[in-house]
């Protein structure tokens, strides 16, 4: 439509110069036929007799007159005059040189020239404008079928110009519905380097992050079921075993009963660890706007104190130095916390534990039998257990989540052999040893 509105004005636009540039060029032409000839003719037909015999159609097809400054005008023989008006009468009195002009006449158009023709006499010419505007209305009639077939022309070429273009958007618009409507994520085809190709370029990453969401999703859904049903099948033969002493009234043995219980708080308290870690997980990356200011030297202080109360027997070595980041304290805190509980987990009894915060690296370092090769490409993967870790308490995603918290502050993590002989986790995040106030 556009297309078709914009070439209709070019055409009209067009249309009307060259409508314009004709008709002045053929009125032009007639009145300078008009003026020649009434000036050739001007000195034979000077006096009055002679213009009375004159045939009318001795000079053509115009009417001719000789008028007089004191307003006679005598005709051609068996013709009628010329329209005649001031400016006829006017060029006779010599006021003016000469004169030209169009006058309609009972319905007929005239081009009317006056020349001087002696003192005190005008000769005029009028010559009727029915072959020009014949002509006029031919180039008219022609125009506007040119006009009209280029305007039907540009709109189907524009047409078929925006379908072909658009194509690629409409596979876009039919993509997106089908993932609305069936949540099938498959790409579509993207051709070309314009826009709209790299529009459904752009698209088809979408659509794979989020198909990849997805599976990332279920597998979450599916480890985490699988990480539930151990502490659940055995936290119910357990309730299992504590049902049937009150429904059999058999009694049993005070210390078989305590244990018992005391495997079910276990089972509740790793089932509770279990759901705050998929909690964690779950929240994702917080928006910067609502970061803060932390001292991780502090946050590190207040990890230790808390992981102090459950390894009373291991000595912590530590050396702290300042280290301010911009980032999500209870993520942050969390992280540190995780490794520190790690470390303690896999360090024996009266061992040492060494956490070093230096120029922005946190370093945790334990003093337990270490981490395989073959292990540690997958140890921050969620649930993911080493061959030695599946006897260990824990679910398999502490360290998953010091991952996540680590890559949303923008550092990174790695793993190495601890000079005790364990393993020593490597944690540096963008910071500065000082913070400025405000």
């Amino acid at each position: 439509m556009l297309a078709g509105v914009a070439v209709a004005i070019a055409v009209a636009l067009t249309t009307l110069g060259i409508y314009l540039t004709v008709r002045a060029q053929l009125y032009n032409q007639l009145d300078n036929d008009l003026v020649a000839r009434a000036q050739a003719a001007s000195r034979a037909l000077a006096d009055p007799d002679v213009v009375a015999v004159l045939p009318a159609d001795a000079l053509g097809d115009a009417r001719i007159g000789l008028v007089s400054a004191d307003r006679r005008a005598v005709a051609a023989r068996g013709g009628a005059l010329p329209p005649l008006a001031d400016p006829e009468f006017a060029v006779a009195a010599g006021e003016i040189p000469q004169s030209i002009r169009g006058v309609t006449e009972n319905g007929e158009t005239f081009r009317v020239a006056a020349v001087p023709a002696g003192p005190g006499s005008a000769l005029v010419f009028a010559a009727s404008t029915d072959s020009v505007d014949s002509t006029l209305a031919y180039v008219g009639f022609v125009s506007l079928i040119v006009g009209f077939l280029g305007v039907v022309g540009a709109a189907t070429a524009g047409y078929g110009v925006a379908r072909a273009g658009l194509a690629p958007l409409r596979s876009l618009t039919a993509a997106t519905e089908r993932v609305t409507d069936t949540m099938d994520l498959t790409p579509i085809e993207s051709v070309g380097g314009d826009e709209i190709g790299r529009l459904a370029a752009s698209f088809n990453v979408m659509l794979a992050s989020l198909a990849a969401s997805r599976e990332r999703e279920r597998q979450l859904v599916a480890d985490a079921g699988h990480e539930l049903r151990t502490p659940l099948t055995s936290l119910r033969t357990n309730l299992d075993l504590l049902a049937q002493e009150g429904s059999t009234g058999r009694s049993l043995d005070p210390d078989d009963r305590a244990g018992l219980l005391a495997d079910v708080r276990d089972q509740i308290g790793e089932l509770g660890d279990l759901v705050d870690d998929l909690v964690q997980l779950s929240r994702g990356v917080e928006p910067a706007s609502e970061w803060e200011t932390i001292d991780l030297v502090e946050l590190a202080e207040t990890s230790l104190d808390r992981v102090r109360r459950r390894a009373r027997d291991l000595t912590f070595e530590v050396a702290l130095s300042p280290w301010w980041v911009e980032g999500d304290a209870l993520a942050l805190g969390r992280a540190v916390t995780n490794l520190l509980d790690n470390a303690v987990k896999w360090s024996p009894p009266h061992s040492v534990v060494i956490v070093q915060l230096h120029e922005g690296v946190l370093s945790v370092a334990d003093s337990g039998p270490g981490i395989d090769d073959e292990d540690r490409p997958h140890i921050f993967e969620r649930f993911y257990r080493a061959d030695g870790a599946r006897s260990q308490p824990g679910s398999g995603l502490g360290l998953a989540i010091v991952a996540q918290a680590v890559a949303q502050h923008g550092g990174a993590i790695s793993v190495s052999d601890s000079p005790t002989g364990g393993a020593r986790f490597d944690v540096a995040i963008p910071g500065q040893p000082t913070i400025t106030k405000s």
